[in-house]
């Protein structure tokens, strides 16, 4: 007996029930979830993970509301699944961050048109629970980091964070480092990342590599209608949010944390030990050569085999 293969109409009608699931698990993630092996908070090395929570360290006694939170969000696209793959277990494996602090990370991207990419990002968002669907058309430049800014209030209202960051799925950042990094900083008016001027202008704009918010920004891009007026939602997305607080006269507490944030060179024998993030992982030689470097794999013994 021969098993046909499934034709180009076969997926198109499975497209609108995996649509639906997306809607579905998308609208009801929340910011805790719950029973999923996920990146929605870094976890430490659990039998069954909830969600990746950046779990706090078991010594120590974990407050009831967390000295600092810190959403996470990796724009990335539906199509590169292995990709997100490494970047979860690269998370997962680092170690935990200390019991005063909550963080939480969600991969982000905007609809999802291809009928084989809905089908198989269902399938993420019921194992992991690590996933926000934005209401756009995926870009990069075009307005995709204006719409995860103006989302999230709405997103986790019910739990707002202190700091919200975007990074890109290229990007390894160490959590622990960047949590001892905020802890001393400003709750309010927080503007943070790879600091650099354009043009002579005496205000720093943050790399698109990676850059915090505090939560009172969000809240203004999600209701600044001068931001619509203007129509900069569109260009180059780190320059647009250095322009949006700046003509704003937001964002007075800038911290630039070069050169514990930055670019990972062509031989790739930049990597520092006190690195924040590392940016330009664009294949799975870099990633190796970074998680290496870091001792991620450290310890692991070899198989025996017979």
């Amino acid at each position: 007996m021969t098993s046909k293969a499934p034709s180009s109409t076969s997926y198109l009608l499975l497209a609108p029930v995996a649509v639906l699931l997306l809607v579905f698990l998308v609208t009801s993630l929340n910011r805790s979830g719950g029973g999923a092996d996920g990146l929605g908070v870094l976890c430490t090395h659990r039998a069954v993970a909830d969600n990746y929570t950046v779990a706090p360290e078991a010594a120590e006694e974990v407050p009831n509301k967390p000295e600092l939170s810190l959403l996470v969000g990796i724009l990335t696209m539906p199509r590169l699944r292995e990709r997100r793959d490494i970047v979860r277990l690269a998370y997962a494996l680092q170690p935990p961050v200390p019991a005063y602090a909550r963080v939480d990370v969600r991969f982000v991207f905007c609809n999802v048109t291809d009928p084989v990419d809905a089908a198989l990002v269902a399938l993420e968002i019921m194992h992991h629970r690590d996933i926000l669907v934005l209401d756009c058309a995926e870009n990069m430049n075009d307005g995709k980091t204006y719409a995860y800014f103006s989302s999230v209030p709405r997103l986790f209202a019910d739990a707002p964070y202190d700091y919200v960051m975007k990074t890109d799925d290229d990007a390894y950042l160490r959590v622990p480092a960047l949590v001892e990094e905020l802890r001393r900083k400003q709750r309010d008016d927080v503007y943070l990342g790879f600091g650099f001027n354009m043009s002579g202008d005496p205000m720093l704009f943050m790399h698109g590599m990676g850059y915090v918010i505090s939560w009172d920004l969000v809240s203004w891009v999600a209701t600044a209608e001068e931001i619509l007026e203007r129509n900069d939602t569109v260009g180059p997305e780190d320059l647009m949010l250095g322009k949006w607080v700046n003509l704003a006269g937001k964002g007075r507490n800038r911290y630039d944390l070069k050169p514990r944030m930055y670019d990972l060179n062509w031989d790739m024998d930049n990597l520092r030990p006190d690195t924040v993030l590392v940016h330009t992982l664009k294949d799975n030689r870099r990633w190796a050569t970074t998680l290496e470097y870091f001792n991620v794999t450290a310890g692991i013994r070899p198989s025996r085999l017979p």
